[in-house]
């Protein structure tokens, strides 16, 4: 394997890593209109993410990152063609983010409303357009000569885009739901809701998965490159899917959370393995792909990206991995640490 084989799959493993750790703390936000029915058990929600949800958006970071520098006509092509989502992508993890700590600053319910609709609104947005990303991959884009894009604002727009979007949001809802199993008391209410709430959207999910699997080899041909032991990754998709049920049925709150994290993750790589070699194919024709060969960068800028690749990102892996241990206790709904000091009053 040469570097830009080896880059196109670290950048795989970073959209893997971050559709699985930022795929729950979306589905969390997601699920708070529907499950929490009190102020206390709202702030129970947003303290199961509050710990981890800013450090999970830094592998999308690498990920663009890495593309920037080690295939610079993908990311060139990618983030003209689709710069109205990456922008819209931006500014809702901006309001999320202020969201979260803004509602809790003043004692007013219109306030509070304000911000829980602005950070439902900003974790909405992202789910649903990286979904819409992800199928435009594996549906191709116009571009021409020189990994020119040659569409418009809206070429990436069809009724499989469309369905990829409705697929990932739905699939993150069930991880929310799951790793709320993990988070919160086995006693409390708010637990059972969540686990409700977990075969409910995973009941919705499946069928979204199922019908993105359908659409994407019968419309886009994505598996019609696949040999035998390319379908063992959907395959293993589909068994972990089908064990999410099973578990939330046997009450393995732990097991639920890993086959809805691995179903997520051996998705994102099934979609990478199915464009392999390309990294981006072409609307106009198989002659203006472009591949992991004409998009890198040179074997010396690979080579300087692998040796600064291979120092940070252990790193990264061991802090995170630290922080999940440290905050790895379960939020009691009626913990009194819940009740955070507010600096004005209204009504």
């Amino acid at each position: 394997m040469d570097y830009a084989q080896l880059w196109f799959w670290i950048v795989t493993a970073c959209f893997a890593i971050y559709f699985f750790l930022e795929g729950f703390d979306f589905g969390v936000d997601l699920l708070r209109p529907f499950i929490a029915k009190n102020e206390r058990e709202r702030k129970a929600l947003i303290n199961t993410i509050g710990p981890f949800w800013d450090g999970n958006e830094v592998w999308v970071i690498l990920a663009a990152g890495a593309i920037f520098a080690t295939f610079p006509l993908w990311y060139g092509a990618l983030l003209t063609g689709l710069y109205p989502l990456f922008a819209l992508i931006l500014l809702a993890l901006i309001g999320r983010g202020v969201a979260f700590e803004f509602r809790a600053q003043v004692n007013n319910r219109a306030w509070r409303v304000f911000w829980d609709v602005t950070s439902v609104i900003g974790s909405f947005i992202p789910a649903f357009a990286w979904g819409l990303i992800m199928a435009a991959l594996v549906q191709g884009l116009p571009i021409g000569e020189a990994g020119v894009y040659q569409g418009t604002l809206t070429s990436y727009i069809s009724p499989f885009t469309l369905f990829g979007g409705l697929t990932t949001t739905l699939l993150f809802m069930l991880h929310g739901a799951t790793f709320l199993l993990l988070r919160l008391h086995t006693q409390s209410e708010l637990h059972a809701r969540a686990r409700q709430a977990a075969l409910f959207w995973g009941a919705l999910a499946t069928v979204a998965v199922l019908g993105f699997v359908y659409l994407g080899y019968v419309r886009e041909e994505l598996f019609n490159s696949f040999g035998l032991a390319s379908w063992i990754l959907p395959a293993l998709a589909g068994l972990t899917l089908a064990g999410i049920w099973l578990s939330l049925r046997l009450g393995r709150d732990g097991l639920s959370f890993a086959m809805s994290s691995l179903t997520i993750v051996f998705s994102v790589v099934t979609v990478f393995l199915g464009l392999f070699p390309n990294v981006l194919p072409s609307t106009l024709g198989e002659a203006y792909n472009l591949t992991i060969r004409n998009a890198s960068s040179q074997p010396y800028t690979l080579y300087l990206m692998t040796i600064v690749g291979g120092i940070f990102l252990p790193l990264i892996i061991a802090y995170q991995a630290w922080n999940y241990y440290v905050f790895r206790h379960r939020i009691e709904v009626d913990e009194p640490k819940l009740d955070r000091e507010i600096i004005s009053h209204g009504d």
